[in-house]
């Protein structure tokens, strides 16, 4: 199906627009949103919570580790790191 035989023109992005654009892709590191340690504590609460599942499916069926210690473990993870890592914010200059 031809979408010009319907009548439809082609999209038309001026020579400026398409430089400007190429600028702010070679610099979408520089104003990521995040700092390094953001990511670092990301990464450790994956961690984290690996671990709590790493737990839960390593202890026995009623035992203390899977009804008890693995839940708190992925708890933290989930409710306390992963939001730190998402809010922290480092001193500004």
């Amino acid at each position: 199906m031809n979408l010009f035989a319907k009548g439809i023109p082609p999209v038309y992005i001026p020579r400026a627009m398409s430089k400007k654009s190429t600028i702010e892709a070679s610099n979408w590191l520089s104003t990521l949103p995040f700092s390094a340690i953001n990511y670092v504590l990301f990464l450790i609460g994956l961690l984290v919570i690996a671990l709590g599942y790493i737990l839960m499916g390593t202890g026995e069926l009623n035992s203390t580790q899977s009804l008890s210690v693995s839940p708190i473990v992925l708890l933290i993870g989930y409710l306390v790191i992963i939001p730190v890592a998402i809010m922290y914010r480092g001193k500004e200059k």
